[in-house]
């Protein structure tokens, strides 16, 4: 008997993200504990409210945007709250959308580092995780771009399994955690957020879609 297939749809960033969520889908897909099929509709781009204008949708349909807040400079914020700006936008388009926050502070290699490992202490540059991706994916990268390359990131990527997706959930959790005692959250909008790195929102998207298949206890 054929599975029923999901929809997800995911605006991001840049390559790395799509990349990923290309090798999550298939991951799920090939999984004999998955209720259903999904499919990934991904596409990169920075602007949500551009994406959401070319999007041709009649029923109610939610989209996660996957991107960095890169820091707490005036002009970092600014970008930040820009794109909070325009996903909020996105959502009165008469289109009847939802627009879900997946962002990493500082940057998306916290969240494929969690795969491996807990990241739970502060760092003042994202070239910092170059050290441990090589530490805990037992690599030599020389920098970011070498490790971002799409044969090296999909070879990382090929190492990896959905036990190591729950356990970066898990990881995740404890991060949400320990912000929750040491930090304000912020509030733009209906988005909420935290200044102070680590944290990640992505996995409650992912969460949520290992809970629609059936891969994760919808009780836990």
């Amino acid at each position: 008997m054929r599975k029923q297939q999901n929809v997800y749809y995911f605006s991001v960033e840049g390559d790395t993200e799509k990349w990923y969520l290309q090798w999550l889908m298939q991951i799920i897909n090939a999984d004999e504990h998955s209720r259903f099929l999904v499919k990934f509709n991904i596409k990169i781009e920075k602007d949500p409210l551009s994406f959401v204008k070319r999007m041709a949708i009649i029923s109610k349909t939610e989209i996660t945007h996957i991107f960095d807040y890169e820091g707490n400079s005036e002009k970092d914020r600014k970008v930040f709250t820009n794109v909070l700006d325009k996903m909020c936008k996105a959502e009165k388009q008469g289109k009847n959308i939802i627009y879900n926050l997946g962002y990493s502070n500082l940057t998306f290699e916290l969240w494929i580092l969690l795969h491996r490992a807990n990241c739970n202490n502060y760092i003042s540059n994202k070239v910092h995780y170059l050290k441990s991706i090589n530490q805990y994916f037992n690599k030599k990268f020389t920098d970011l771009d070498e490790y971002k390359s799409e044969d090296n990131f999909k070879k990382l990527l090929a190492e990896l399994s959905l036990d190591d997706v729950i356990q970066a959930i898990s990881r995740a959790k404890n991060i949400e955690k320990l912000r929750a005692e040491t930090d304000e959250k912020k509030q733009y909008g209906r988005y909420k957020y935290y200044e102070t790195n680590p944290h990640v929102s992505l996995w409650m998207q992912i969460e949520k879609i290992l809970k629609d298949v059936g891969i994760i206890n919808k009780n836990l």
